[in-house]
């Protein structure tokens, strides 16, 4: 079979809260909301606190009557409650429950649909407005507006929103048994995954694939097809999933330095990496074959093609 579909949601894009976006311009309800708003904080290190696998909401009493500049909206949970995050330091919670400190790239899997998907907005724009405090435009100081959602050039009325950086990433396939696995430069031995790049100017997410596969393993594709995507923020990309076929007669050629290892795999010995678990929980194996964890949509695309008969 030449063609397949995701099985599941990529964790990190699947619907937890109510973005509420209409919000972020209403002043007036983000002030009346404000005073039992709901405050996720965000370390310097992407980290939170998170019991039961539900991140730790603290209340917004203690920042005073209205949202602090750099607070972003995050949207309301199914209380209605409004929930705001901040980069601070991690606060104990109040009722003394044990928490764990967990960062989204490395633990997500253990998060709840509603964490994860205020974490993964809140890393985002708190990454942007870290590195976002001087217009691309011009070079003059801006402030935050519309909930965190935007920066304003407060002479100029300049807007500039959350960046953005697209990139695709391709399970190549043989149309039957045997899929394409490569290990970067930098990864420990065993360690494999799909292949990924950035998005050019100018460029389809299509003309991407091909052209990434080209320049990093030296593989000619075809037929090119959509699967899913997922926000990956860190710092700020967003993953777009394709599979396509690819001969395995090629030689393969590693042109751009990236990729140091790469080999055709058949479903078996897929299945049977999956079976031993993840990077890490496989390292200390004897496992020939170590595949991404499972916060990753590399690992969604993965599992998708292996169970295919």
């Amino acid at each position: 079979m030449t063609d397949f579909q995701l099985r599941n949601t990529p964790l990190l894009s699947r619907v937890g809260a109510d973005r509420s976006d209409h919000l972020r311009t209403d002043v007036d309800a983000a002030i009346a909301g404000w005073s039992d708003a709901a405050i996720l904080r965000v370390d310097g290190r992407g980290q939170v606190l998170v019991v039961d696998g539900k991140v730790v909401l603290g209340d917004s009493a203690a920042l005073g009557d209205t949202p602090p500049d750099d607070a972003v909206f995050l949207g309301r949970i199914e209380s209605g409650r409004h929930v705001w995050a901040i980069r601070a330091p991690l606060a104990p919670p109040e009722d003394g429950v044990d928490a764990k400190v967990l960062d989204l790239r490395r633990t997500g899997v253990l998060f709840d649909d509603v964490s994860a998907q205020l974490v993964a907005s809140a890393t985002a724009l708190l990454n942007w407005h870290d590195a976002a405090r001087f217009s691309a435009y011009d070079g003059a100081p801006t402030r935050p507006t519309k909930g965190g959602w935007a920066r304003v050039n407060p002479l100029t009325g300049h807007e500039e929103f959350p960046r953005i950086d697209p990139a695709v990433i391709c399970l190549v396939h043989d149309g039957g048994d045997r899929v394409v696995l490569a290990r970067q430069r930098d990864w420990p031995e065993r360690a494999f995954s799909l292949l990924a790049g950035f998005v050019e100017a100018g460029e389809s997410f299509e003309t991407c694939v091909s052209r990434e596969i080209a320049e990093e393993v030296g593989l000619a594709v075809r037929d090119v097809r959509y699967l899913g995507s997922q926000p990956w923020p860190f710092p700020r990309s967003l993953m777009v999933g394709f599979h396509a076929v690819a001969d395995p007669d090629q030689p393969f050629s590693f042109n751009d330095g990236e990729i140091t290892e790469a080999a055709w795999f058949t479903r078996d010995e897929v299945r049977a990496a999956l079976a031993a678990g993840d990077w890490s929980s496989a390292a200390a194996s004897d496992a020939k074959l170590l595949l991404p964890g499972s916060i990753s949509i590399a690992r969604e695309i993965i599992e998708s093609w292996a169970e295919r008969d």
